[in-house]
């Protein structure tokens, strides 16, 4: 009797699991040498379950009563595959070879078929690149005739560079590195549709106009300083206005150094240039790079006036 009335008081710990009480009432009928049968007309279920009930209590205690999770179906990929998976989308294509720029879905799915023979479709790939924390992003453009032993040379030559520019400035004078592009950005109206039959292209009204403005940066990371200008046309009268305006942020007793493109308003002789300011040209094409100056590391995305579309 007394172990009945336990499990009929266990019933109110957790009023939130309701079928978890309706076992425990059906099982406290049995240790009140009731029969099975009462205890399954209690609980409302057959006698294998009421038994199924007993092993589980008898194993677990009260706990063995709660609804568990389901454990699913085996995941289709072990450990040792997704790394192998994530090491293949961290290494892109060989676009010569592949003819392809960016791994596919389809890709992936072929490759994991032929390197592990497992089947997976479109959609099982994007969950487990997102389960690897993989989502798809829009992507930095990258010259196709891009130099990667000028970029080499161009880091690994970056202090000689600075005390080259040093060499002219009086002693102690502080230098201050900093990055410079512009963009353009502005409207271009969509193409218009309209439902006509096949064979037939009819007219319709289209906004044709654009307008767009040119927003020109440039950041010191090592300092937090980032002077900007936004004008209407990007041309040497611009690039003269934005080099002013970063001499104004220099601090007075230092010189800033400024990584420029090869832009025909960056590099014309026509370019009026601050005494505070030097001028360093990246080397042509040259999208990202990441230069180490006394353990600082300091990165650069360019954004060429044709990108922001």
């Amino acid at each position: 009797m007394g172990a009945a009335i336990g499990l009929r008081a266990a019933t109110t710990e957790d009023p939130r699991n309701a079928n978890q009480s309706r076992r425990l009432r059906a099982l406290a009928e049995i240790y009140d040498c009731g029969s099975r049968c009462d205890a399954a007309r209690i609980g409302s279920v057959g006698l294998q379950i009421v038994r199924d009930w007993g092993l589980r209590f008898n194993s677990r205690g009260p706990e063995g009563l709660i609804e568990g999770k389901a454990p699913g179906a085996r995941a289709k990929l072990d450990d040792a595959q997704r790394q192998a998976l994530a090491v293949i989308v961290e290494s892109g294509t060989i676009p010569s070879i592949q003819r392809v720029v960016r791994c596919r879905l389809s890709d992936l799915a072929r490759w994991l078929h032929a390197e592990f023979r497992v089947s997976l479709d479109e959609t099982t790939v994007s969950r487990q690149l997102k389960k690897l924390g993989y989502v798809k992003l829009t992507a930095r453009p990258r010259h196709h005739a891009q130099d990667t032993d000028a970029l080499e040379a161009f880091k690994k030559g970056f202090t000689t560079e600075l005390e080259k520019v040093r060499a002219g400035l009086p002693q102690d004078t502080a230098i201050e590195v900093w990055f410079q592009d512009e963009a353009r950005v502005g409207q271009k109206n969509k193409i218009t549709r309209r439902s006509a039959k096949r064979g037939t292209r009819p007219s319709a009204p289209h906004d044709q106009r654009t307008i767009s403005s040119y927003i020109f940066g440039a950041i010191c990371p090592a300092l937090g300083k980032g002077p900007g200008l936004v004008w209407p046309v990007c041309n040497i009268d611009a690039m003269t206005l934005h080099l002013a305006e970063i001499a104004r942020t220099v601090a007075p007793s230092a010189h800033a150094v400024v990584l420029m493109d090869h832009a025909g308003w960056d590099m014309t002789v026509a370019l009026v240039i601050p005494e505070s300011i030097s001028i360093i040209p990246l080397p042509a094409k040259c999208g990202y790079f990441v230069i180490c100056v006394g353990g600082l590391v300091s990165g650069h995305s360019t954004m060429a006036p044709d990108v922001v579309r």
